[in-house]
């Protein structure tokens, strides 16, 4: 059999699309097969031409199973999750079959907010003070402790979705209803008051490879008020947001990752000191991959399947200016009767990229986590404010019509 690659895909809203593209490119140009898992039920057009097969990605077992038969059938030499939640069963798939990786335990760092934080700890990286929701009393405590507001969050969520600021104890006893029976599912921390920064990686044999750090314009709890953004930090840094940097590649090689992709979160307090926030394992989420593709020429997907299949290859990154990107929203639900397109968008100064989710005849409706949006654009610019100032310009070129059904 040939050597080949398993790609964990799941081809919902396009936002993994371009990672994918990247991922079969690269292995293609190194004389390796993709090989795909889909979900069950779902096509790929851009699949077609693969060798593909479906599971219940929600279903570890099933997941399991599925590349119990898929490795029967070919040599699979590395296995890719593109997404957040088929990190830890594509873990278990490699360990099934002495595919090498992240190992079960070495995930669980990367997906269990609750081993990620005690790990860190372990490291002697500072983090958020915590509890678990047992009693509605302890939480309480808890946050008398630390004072309110404190946020609830699910230890193995993304993307924000079912995560609560609670500024007291009325908010708590709401969220606490909401949760019902699944507070086993769910950790409480102390809210962080920083900046908010995020540092997307690429490692190799246990060596910082390629790292970008970026400064979010937003608060990622309050993305039901204004619209997801970030910005690039390539120049001029600051010794404190070098310390993110130093902090981020001990937390990744602490956590186990020799050769892969991260996107971790830090925050930076005003007295200097940084806390770690989390880290995935797999590529940035929304248009994180398009940011950095459209600023330093390279998809960190591509490269992490480059990396891992080619021990000799390093990123032809450039620097070039300052990136940012940032989320199209819209506060007009209903059915959709004009938007403006990615045209529109790319026709407007500085902007290098852009991508619209929703079309007419979808319908908006408000949004349940950071990521369910309208789209993306990416621009560039002199510095962190200039690109900021741009950003208000493309947002007051889109636009988004609606009507009531």
């Amino acid at each position: 059999m040939n050597s080949s690659i398993l790609v964990v895909y799941r081809p919902e809203a396009g936002r993994y699309a371009a990672q994918f593209h990247s991922v079969v490119a690269a292995a293609t140009d190194l004389g390796v097969q993709t090989v795909v898992l889909l979900p069950t039920g779902w096509e790929a057009p851009e699949a077609e031409d693969l060798p593909t097969y479906q599971a219940d990605l929600e279903d570890t077992a099933s997941v399991r199973a599925a590349v119990d038969r898929i490795v029967t059938e070919h040599r699979i030499e590395r296995i890719f999750p593109l997404f957040e939640g088929d990190v830890l069963s594509a873990s278990r798939c490699r360990r099934d079959h002495g595919i090498p990786g992240l190992t079960p335990d070495e995930a669980l760092n990367f997906r269990d907010k609750n081993v990620m934080h005690r790990r860190a700890e372990e490291l002697g990286i500072r983090v958020a003070r915590s509890v678990r929701p047992d009693t509605v009393g302890a939480v309480a405590e808890f946050a008398e402790e630390v004072g309110y507001p404190v946020v609830i969050k699910p230890y193995a969520g993304w993307a924000c979705g079912n995560t609560y600021r609670v500024d007291g104890r009325e908010g708590l006893d709401r969220v606490w209803q909401e949760m019902g029976d699944d507070r086993h599912e769910y950790r409480v921390e102390e809210f962080i008051s920083g900046t908010e920064f995020h540092v997307d990686s690429l490692l190799q044999n246990g060596e910082v490879v390629f790292e970008q750090l970026s400064q979010y314009t937003y608060s990622v709890l309050e993305y039901l008020d204004e619209p997801g953004g970030t910005i690039s930090r390539k120049h001029n840094l600051s010794p404190r947001e070098q310390r993110i940097l130093d902090l981020n590649g001990e937390v990744l090689r602490g956590f186990g990752m020799r050769t892969g992709v991260s996107h971790a979160e830090f925050f930076l307090l005003d007295d200097g000191d940084v806390v770690f926030g989390e880290a995935g394992a797999r590529a940035g989420g929304g248009s994180i991959v398009p940011a950095i593709e459209a600023g330093r020429g390279i998809n960190l997907a591509g490269e992490w399947c480059r990396l891992e299949l080619d021990e000799s290859h390093r990123p032809a990154a450039r620097t070039g200016p300052e990136v940012g990107t940032e989320y199209l929203s819209s506060a007009k639900y209903g059915r959709i009767t004009d938007i403006s397109t990615p045209e529109d968008l790319t026709a407007l100064e500085s902007v290098l990229d852009a991508d619209v989710w929703k079309s007419v005849g979808d319908v908006l409706a408000p949004p349940t986590r950071s990521n369910d949006v309208l789209g993306w654009y990416v621009c560039e610019g002199a510095d962190f404010e200039d690109v900021r100032a741009r950003f208000k310009t493309v947002r007051d070129a889109f636009h988004v019509e609606t009507v009531q059904d």
